[in-house]
């Protein structure tokens, strides 16, 4: 279904609340597993609050920003309404196809997102996640008892339900997920789209099982176990710099970046492995530590299990 650009919506969790901030739904449709179907709307994981730094193509002499327009060969350029689809069946020779008419070829079944299986969460591998997040909200008074039972089904089971739903003008795979009080889906990159590592990289021998050096490994990731992991302490430091950049820049000054100590490149494996679990290992990311701007959170100081 079309994204609504009139309406804004409320994100309904199966909470008793509602929360006060308005969004908007990217997508509206039916949930199907079994008979049981119930209307919810996609609404984006990602807040627009946390977009990068986008800069934009200028031209170097008048410094004035670069267009891309849409042309036409014979009638130069033309607005995103002139525009339609169109198949090319043979060169410079082209059927169009109207959204209506693609529309028409779906059922409502094919609109509906329809889970087809539950699955335990480690049979889908991260491999297959394309990026984009959706929570899905219940869309109606009708639709909240069945998105309560479904959401507490999945917690109560450990499952997460796979299927199809036409998003974005393409059928998608996804997976659907119990999240901090909500149904999360997730869209899924299909196999066939999914190149084998087999088949990009070459053969690599297999460690041996006494191998010194696995050994040490295996003390390394054990010694940096992080069993109380906060993924929050991950920020983007780069885009902070931007940021001071940009308004040293404006302000006409220059930004001077803090020194970094470069890292001592160290070449033998067993030598790398031994410096490393000697190492204090710290609760911050290496990379929040070169931030100009500096973190004022604090975070608790991650448990280690040290190695014997």
């Amino acid at each position: 279904m079309p994204r609504s650009k009139s309406k804004r919506r409320k994100l309904h969790v199966a909470k008793s609340h509602e929360t006060d901030e308005k969004v908007r739904s990217s997508w509206r449709g039916m949930v199907r597993f079994g008979l049981v179907s119930f209307a919810v709307e996609a609404i984006n994981a990602r807040t627009p609050e946390e977009a990068p730094v986008r800069l934009h193509q200028l031209h170097a002499e008048c410094h004035n920003r670069i267009r891309h327009q849409k042309t036409c060969p014979v009638h130069g350029p033309v607005s995103n309404d002139e525009i339609v689809s169109g198949y090319e069946v043979r060169k410079g020779k082209y059927v169009e196809i109207s959204p209506e008419e693609l529309d028409e070829l779906r059922t409502d079944r094919e609109r509906a997102l329809t889970i087809d299986a539950f699955v335990a969460p480690e049979e889908i591998d991260v491999i297959y996640f394309d990026g984009r997040m959706y929570y899905l909200s219940p869309d109606g008074e009708h639709a909240r008892e069945p998105y309560a039972v479904f959401l507490a089904a999945l917690k109560r089971q450990k499952r997460w339900g796979v299927g199809q739903v036409v998003f974005s003008g393409r059928e998608q795979v996804v997976a659907v997920r119990p999240y901090e009080g909500a149904l999360q889906m997730a869209l899924l990159n299909y196999a066939a789209e999914i190149r084998r590592p087999q088949d990009a990289i070459a053969a690599i021998g297999e460690a041996r099982g006494s191998d010194k050096k696995l050994r040490l490994a295996d003390q390394l990731i054990e010694s940096w176990t992080d069993d109380d992991f906060d993924f929050s302490r991950y920020h983007d430091t780069y885009a902070e710099k931007m940021k001071d950049l940009i308004e040293a820049k404006v302000s006409g000054k220059k930004l001077v970046l803090p020194e970094v100590e470069e890292e001592p490149e160290v070449i033998n494996l067993m030598e790398a492995l031994k410096k490393s679990i000697g190492r204090q290992r710290t609760s911050q990311p290496a990379s929040a530590h070169a931030s100009p701007r500096g973190n004022s959170r604090k975070h608790p100081r991650a448990k280690r299990r040290h190695a014997s």
